[in-house]
């Protein structure tokens, strides 16, 4: 994630090479190409002689809004577009999977994905749009995140939901009909919960649709490990050691709490080693 999903303007590719780099001085072997759950499973990694296995596989599968338009040519969820940016180089033209220059995008999200891809967008010069359905006040990104953004030229249209993204004659996005919303009475969350006003229907113009609604576990490690619980968001469920429900495999970070952020993730990793050195030990 601090490669594929955080671009060079936050976090410069060469600090975390050089992260790497002193893991491996360390003697930490790092294979790539490993699709656990497909290419080993958990088990097999214990067969192989490991005596403890941490899972830290974060939450990359990507939600949507399951609106009509979703399966059109430019749209893409946060994840994809972030990924294709940073690793593929895909706003290169000579890349082999070049990314759409868009005139007009909509982001669709007030966190700070959504930020890291509104200003991305903005930077392949685009008219960047944060379509998100409360008000500024409510917006889940960090205060310097939204400044940023702003400072950048990029439009905010709060208290704003799409409800369909409409096509050309060729398959790709014309526009994206949104209507407009008011806060009502705090839900379950504690949030004031949006709610659509009448007949406040309007189409934004953009020829792209950035998807940047959160992203939940990916089912595949739980679907291949018998006797793993997980919640029912799809994390791991974990003790106060970061032990799992499966004996020796210990769990931190996005795959445990869902999406949050690299600093929580490195302090689960840690409590799990101290946890992992200490049953070793004995």
């Amino acid at each position: 994630v601090l490669v594929y999903g955080i671009p060079e303007f936050r976090l410069p590719k060469a600090i975390v090479a050089n992260e790497v780099e002193k893991l491996k001085a360390q003697g930490v072997e790092v294979m790539t190409d490993m699709v656990i759950g497909k290419v080993l499973s958990i088990d097999d990694l214990f067969e192989m002689g490991f005596k403890a296995v941490f899972i830290g596989s974060g939450a990359g599968l990507p939600m949507f809004m399951h609106i009509p338009g979703e399966s059109l040519k430019g749209v893409c969820s946060a994840n994809e577009y972030l990924t294709r940016i940073n690793l593929m180089k895909a706003y290169l033209e000579e890349s082999d999977t070049p990314i759409l220059h868009s005139k007009a995008a909509a982001i669709v999200g007030g966190g700070n994905v959504a930020m890291d891809a509104a200003r991305c967008s903005k930077r392949l010069g685009a008219d960047v749009y944060i379509v998100y359905r409360r008000g500024m006040e409510e917006l889940p990104a960090r205060r310097e995140e939204v400044e940023h953004a702003e400072e950048e030229g990029i439009i905010f249209k709060t208290l704003n939901n799409p409800v369909k993204i409409n096509g050309d004659d060729k398959g790709y996005v014309s526009s994206m009909t949104c209507v407009e919303m008011e806060l009502g009475e705090p839900d379950a969350s504690g949030r004031r919960r949006p709610i659509e006003k009448v007949g406040s229907e309007f189409d934004l113009p953009v020829d792209c649709v950035i998807m940047s609604l959160g992203t939940t576990p990916n089912p595949l490690i739980k679907n291949t490990t018998p006797g793993l619980e997980v919640n029912r968001k799809g994390g791991i469920v974990v003790n106060e050691e970061g032990l799992t429900s499966h004996q020796n495999v210990y769990a931190g970070g996005d795959a445990v709490t869902g999406a949050a952020t690299v600093i929580l993730a490195m302090g689960a990793g840690k409590l799990a080693a101290k946890s992992i050195d200490e049953a070793l030990s004995k």
